[in-house]
């Protein structure tokens, strides 16, 4: 058991400093609202291998919260951005 979880520990890890970086270079806001809704899907993640490993459900209503914001975040940007493209095509006259 401990080296599966020593694995998911350092893949976890090694997909947040990816994800981080993509954060930091992303050329746009829409890549890095991307690489934020995984970053937090990497922190569930992590939650959830902590509570199987201490084998305790005390981090469910966490878990909750940050799927919940996750998604809400992720349809707040992509409206936010369908509004800035419906404003640039009726400048364009389309």
């Amino acid at each position: 058991m401990n080296a599966v979880y020593l694995v998911c520990v350092v893949v976890l890890t090694a997909a947040a400093v990816l994800t981080l970086a993509r954060v930091t270079m992303g050329p746009t806001m829409l890549d890095r609202s991307v690489a934020l809704d995984v970053l937090i899907s990497i922190v569930i993640c992590g939650l959830a291998v902590e509570a199987a490993w201490n084998q305790h459900l005390f981090t469910l209503p966490t878990l909750l919260v940050l799927a919940l914001l996750g998604f809400t975040g992720s349809v707040s940007v992509a409206r936010y951005i369908r509004g800035f493209d419906d404003i640039e095509d009726e400048e364009d006259g389309a």
